[in-house]
């Protein structure tokens, strides 16, 4: 009695379990007609023919070696569950038969592959040359609808929906929809970047705040996702240009930021970056040569550990941590503003903010109408494409052009479109905190902490002989800059175009106390 192995595959895993079972039928029927005794099967459930690598057919070969001579047959229901590489399978088959004298059998087409029969080698490369076609055709089908999908439907295609998503419908109508509490994150992880807050920290933020995707990279793909700002990616098809192409779902990031985000990326800064909470000051506070200062623990006699900042220049600043410290809050003490001065601010952000509002409505309408005229080109480029009065190369490079263009004038509209004073609604009930400045300090985490400092004295906070000394400092908090200096904590060198009143946003770009302190998380607590 001839001896057979049996193997059975289905390629998608959410396909009925039919598949196999049609399989098994067939395959039955032939090995119970033909009075074969079937030894084992082997069956790869969601696997692909495109290669040999699946795990059942793998041990099928192991199979094979071990027991060669035993085995007569290899019996499949058609020869695409073998596989679909036509040049590969001719390949292995004839090294079944030849090294281990096992022929495959297709029930289903009637094939007995014989290698020194030549009708039937013949009639078996015919039949995986035809699975190989129809995959390709297939694939061609699959990638066109894809690319429709994407390019034209603005569809996100992807199972798993992108971290502050979730996915709503069915069907063509599944869209994805923002999930506002893991935006929040989203949010978190685009500012942080881009207040040069060390990725390694920010990593350890967002799983403390909930975010759940694993992997060492992550965040890096939160990143650089189009998705984010309301774009797909298309892969280039035919004669059709890939990219970026607007989406129907909502963004959580606008086009601009995400733009500048991809632009810092492409120069990663390779410096290793670590944070101390004992040393908050480490890199930002500078010595009076200039060199950031940094900052490590010493112990003293009794085995205490004692903190301090300290130049690389030897014989420059070796400062006590403690000290530096102490000082500082009783300069933010000093920093406080009354409640005169915070209803003042109040006032006069909501009279920037409501002129910014109409200058930025002026502007987003003038972009409006350029977005039309480039949209205008864009279709008569695309029916001169369709009349074949340009060729392909000439299509591609307008195409390009003009989409790369629109792309900006929306990103332009959506940042200009928006109300300037809702950001401003979000800080104003917590405003009366600049009151006390001491404990907006402390209640601050170390990242916090750092970006205070870098603020509201523009990264140029020195120490030099027992002092902290500044050349520049956030206008509006240094109403007391006279007292600091008598009391021998800060000494503010101010420039000549040095004013304290407090300054209003504009056409010049320059940011009011409300929309700097804004970026404040201690605003959140």
């Amino acid at each position: 009695m001839k001896r057979a192995i049996r193997y059975l595959r289905f390629s998608n895993l959410g396909q009925s379990n039919g598949s196999i079972e049609r399989q098994e039928l067939y395959t039955d029927q032939y090995i119970e007609y033909n009075k074969i005794l079937l030894v084992d099967s082997f069956i790869d459930r969601g696997h692909s023919a495109k290669t040999f690598d699946r795990p059942d057919f793998l041990k099928l070969q192991q199979f094979i070696k071990k027991h060669q001579g035993n085995v007569d047959y290899l019996i499949v229901d058609q020869l695409d569950r073998f596989s679909r590489d036509a040049g590969e399978a001719m390949t292995l088959v004839k090294k079944l038969q030849r090294q281990y004298s096992i022929q495959i059998v297709s029930v289903t087409e009637g094939i007995v592959f014989d290698y020194d029969t030549p009708g039937s080698y013949f009639r078996t490369g015919l039949q995986l040359l035809l699975a190989e076609e129809d995959n390709i055709n297939r694939s061609i089908k699959i990638r066109g609808g894809n690319y429709t999908a994407r390019a034209k439907e603005g569809r996100f295609m992807s199972n798993l929906p992108p971290f502050g998503y979730k996915k709503e419908g069915e069907g063509k109508e599944r869209t994805l929809i923002i999930d506002e509490e893991k935006a929040k994150i989203v949010h978190f992880i685009y500012e942080s970047y881009l207040r040069d807050i060390p990725l390694n920290v920010i990593k350890e933020q967002v799983r403390k705040m909930g975010f759940d995707r694993g992997g060492n990279m992550a965040v890096e793909r939160v990143l650089s996702n189009p998705a984010y700002a309301g774009m797909v990616r298309a892969k280039a098809f035919k004669e059709h240009p890939g990219g970026l192409f607007p989406a129907r779902h909502e963004p959580i990031i606008d086009m601009t930021t995400w733009n500048v985000v991809q632009n810092k990326m492409m120069k990663p800064d390779r410096s290793k970056k670590t944070l101390d909470d004992e040393i908050p000051l480490r890199g930002i506070l500078k010595c009076h040569c200039g060199q950031p200062l940094s900052g490590a623990p010493s112990k003293g006699k009794a085995g205490t550990w004692y903190y301090y900042y300290k130049c690389k220049h030897s014989r420059h600043n070796n400062i006590s941590a403690t000290k530096a410290h102490e000082q500082l809050l009783q300069v933010c003490q000093l920093m406080s503003l009354s409640i005169q001065q915070v209803q003042a601010i109040k006032n006069k952000a909501e009279a920037s903010l409501n002129e910014k509002f109409k200058e930025n409505q002026a502007i987003a309408k003038e972009k409006k109408e350029e977005l039309l005229k480039i949209q205008e080109k864009l279709y008569a480029v695309e029916e001169k494409w369709i009349s074949n009065q340009i060729n392909r190369e000439t299509y591609n490079r307008w195409y390009a052009n003009y989409n790369s263009e629109i792309l900006t004038l929306n990103a332009t509209i959506e940042r200009y479109s928006k109300d300037p004073k809702s950001g401003y609604k979000l800080v104003s009930n917590h405003l009366t905190m600049l009151t006390d400045m001491e404990y907006v300090y402390n209640q601050a985490t170390t990242i916090e902490k750092r970006e205070f400092i870098s603020m509201v004295f523009d990264s140029n906070l020195y120490y030099e002989n027992g002092i902290y000394r500044t050349p520049t400092m956030m206008p509006s908090l240094s109403h007391n800059y006279l007292i600091m200096k008598e009391k021998g904590l800060l000494e503010l060198t101010k420039k000549r175009d040095f004013q304290l009143e407090i300054p209003s946003g504009g056409a010049g770009g320059i940011r009011t106390l409300v929309q700097t302190w804004y970026k404040v998380s201690f605003l959140h607590a």
